[in-house]
């Protein structure tokens, strides 16, 4: 069912001092009434097309706010209340000019509507417009010349430190093929970087989607912050990691980075970096201690706070975020709960304006079940989310808000948080949790 917002010409006097009291300064007396103002303008039908693909109020208010109506004319002159600035527009335009009026009857000029994202709309295939926002170059590499990589595992020195990760590229890769997309990777305890390319079926993925992944491997230094749980919990997430612990991490990204840049064709728009459970937990720190360099992260069974989680912390950038989870059974070994820990994220995204795809399938801490489309591999939808979403789009924007969710991404998806309807097929393959 599509939701309509509507602006009335006929207010009740309660109505009215609402909208005053959100929109505009007071007065003392009412002044007479006037002709009403017009409705705000939903461009291209932004609005719209915004809720038929599942996006909620609040999502759909953020990204797709317009100019506010026209308010209307005065009967008689004094000083009205400030038109309310709307999400919306339609609500607008209801304030001015009345005799001496706090809201000036329905006279007087209305105020203007709340601006929404404003600036290019397009996908990394797309070129970059002129003046659009765009990233800094990569960091030097720490470890002097970079070595030559090849698809498989590599080994480069990051900051002293002997660090491997695997590189995939397109098997059937043209040297005439250029300004591919990259996605970084990061995988799960008591996984591995080949685990991750094995269940993710990523070189499907890269071959399909044509994209350079990266896959980094554990240093193997992350303790568990109880020493009676002998635990690696992979990158340096938790409370008990030391600010320079996670800022060698940080830069083995920036290393990883440098180097795959100076040997292969990368498109600098389209840097993007996906996590799975310990490996999400990750990407609630790396989305701020590299977000200048990401044009949008993927974060499945992740989050920030909890018990011994590091909290959330602004992004530089505001790039767009997948944001996924098992629901409310999605807990690890009891302490680590992720659903709780992924609204904490949802939630400090959304004030801070990313655009957010949510989804919530009821498979608990296990392979996320999606159904491809028919020839394309198993996540295609959730890459293709990756590659819709250049570094240059405008804060809170996305082509989804016009288009709507893509082919591959699942029903139990939808724009902003507390869009997502949860999957009920029972089917699910196995836990995913090694605790």
């Amino acid at each position: 069912m599509r939701r309509h917002f509507f602006s009335t010409n006929v207010l009740s006097l309660a109505a009215l001092a609402a909208i005053t009291a959100c929109g505009g300064t007071s007065g003392e007396n009412f002044g007479n009434d006037g002709a009403g103002g017009s409705a705000g303008a939903d461009p291209a039908g932004c609005l719209e097309r915004c809720f038929e693909a599942g996006g909620d109020v609040d999502a759909c208010n953020l990204a797709c706010e317009v100019t506010g109506g026209s308010g209307g004319s005065g009967a008689t002159s004094g000083a009205g209340g400030g038109g309310n600035t709307g999400n919306v527009g339609g609500m607008a335009g209801m304030g001015g000019t009345g005799n001496t009026g706090n809201v000036g009857g329905m006279s007087g000029g209305g105020g203007t509507g709340g601006g929404g994202p404003t600036g290019p709309v397009g996908k990394c295939s797309d070129p970059i417009p002129p003046g659009a926002q765009t990233p800094p170059p990569p960091k030097a590499y720490t470890g002097g010349s970079c070595p030559t990589l090849m698809p498989g595992t590599n080994t480069i020195m990051s900051q002293g430190n002997s660090r491997e990760f695997i590189l995939m590229v397109p098997e059937d890769l043209d040297p005439s093929e250029t300004n591919l997309p990259i996605v970084f990777m990061w995988h799960w305890l008591q996984g591995s970087a080949n685990s991750f390319v094995s269940k993710g079926e990523v070189q499907a993925a890269v071959n399909d989607n044509r994209f350079i992944a990266v896959l980094p491997e554990k240093k193997g230094d992350v303790g568990f912050p109880l020493p009676f749980i002998p635990l690696d919990l992979v990158w340096p997430y938790d409370t008990a990691q030391s600010a320079a612990r996670q800022e060698e991490e940080f830069v083995f990204f920036d290393d990883m980075l440098a180097c795959v840049n100076e040997q292969y064709s990368v498109n600098l728009s389209c840097v993007s970096s996906a996590g799975v459970s310990a490996g999400a937990l990750w990407m609630g720190q790396l989305l701020w201690g590299r977000g200048e360099y990401l044009s949008s992260v993927l974060s499945l069974s992740g989050g920030v706070g909890g018990s011994f989680i590091k909290p959330y912390q602004p992004s530089p950038h505001k790039m767009p975020v997948f944001s996924l989870w098992g629901g409310p059974g999605d807990v690890c070994g009891v302490i680590i709960q992720f659903e709780p820990m992924t609204l904490e994220l949802e939630q400090n995204l959304t004030n801070d304006g990313h655009f957010l795809v949510e989804c919530q399938h009821n498979c608990g801490h296990g392979v996320p079940p999606f159904t491809p489309p028919p020839g394309l591999s198993k996540f295609h939808g959730m890459w293709q989310f990756a590659f819709d979403h250049p570094y240059w789009l405008a804060d809170g924007d996305s082509p989804y808000l016009t288009d709507g969710l893509p082919e591959g991404v699942p029903d139990w998806c939808g724009i902003g948080m507390g869009s997502a309807v949860p999957r009920t097929d029972p089917l699910c393959e196995e836990e995913g949790c090694p605790l």
